[in-house]
C-alpha cells in the first residue's frame, strides 16, 4: 500500500505538474493507494467550490482510505515524535507525525512533498516513494 499525502493531491487537483503528480497519474490501477481519514479530511476542507468538492470527494473515495487512531496509536505517536525531538528534530505538525507512525506501523510506503517527513526517513525508517 502506497499513502498519498495531502502535499501531493493538492498539487494534483491543481493540475500542476512535478515528479509526484506524474508519478500519481501514472500509478492509478497499477499501485494500491490509499489515504487516510485525516489526509481526506485535510484534502476536503481546502476544496472551494461545491462541484468540484464533489468531483474530489468521488475521485478520494475510490480509494481506500485508512482510520489512523485510537490510544495505543497516540501513544506511538507520541513516542516517535518525542523520540525525533531528543536527536535534535523537532516535528512541526502533528499530522505529518500521525501520517508518518501509520505508514511506519503498517509497512507503507509514502509519496509526499513535504520536507517535515525526511526526519522520519532518516531517522524511523519511513518508506518514501522517491519519483
Amino acid at each position: 500500500m502506497i499513502i498519498v499525502d495531502t502535499t501531493v493531491w493538492v498539487d494534483y487537483f491543481n493540475a500542476v505538474e512535478n515528479p509526484e503528480t506524474k508519478w500519481l497519474d501514472h500509478s492509478f490501477g497499477r499501485e494500491a493507494l490509499g489515504l487516510l481519514d485525516l489526509i481526506l479530511c485535510e484534502i476536503l476542507q481546502g476544496v472551494r467550490n461545491d462541484r468540484h468538492f464533489g468531483a474530489v470527494k468521488r475521485d478520494l473515495l475510490k480509494l481506500d482510505v485508512y482510520s489512523a487512531g485510537g490510544t495505543g496509536f497516540a501513544l506511538m505517536a507520541a513516542r516517535n515524535f518525542r523520540d525525533l525531538r531528543k536527536r535534535g528534530f523537532t516535528v512541526r505538525k502533528t499530522v505529518d507525525c500521525w501520517i508518518a507512525t501509520f505508514c511506519i506501523r503498517e509497512r507503507s510506503g509514502l509519496l509526499h512533498r513535504d520536507r517535515d517527513y525526511d526526519v522520519f526517513e532518516e531517522n524511523l525508517g519511513l518508506h518514501v516513494i522517491h519519483p
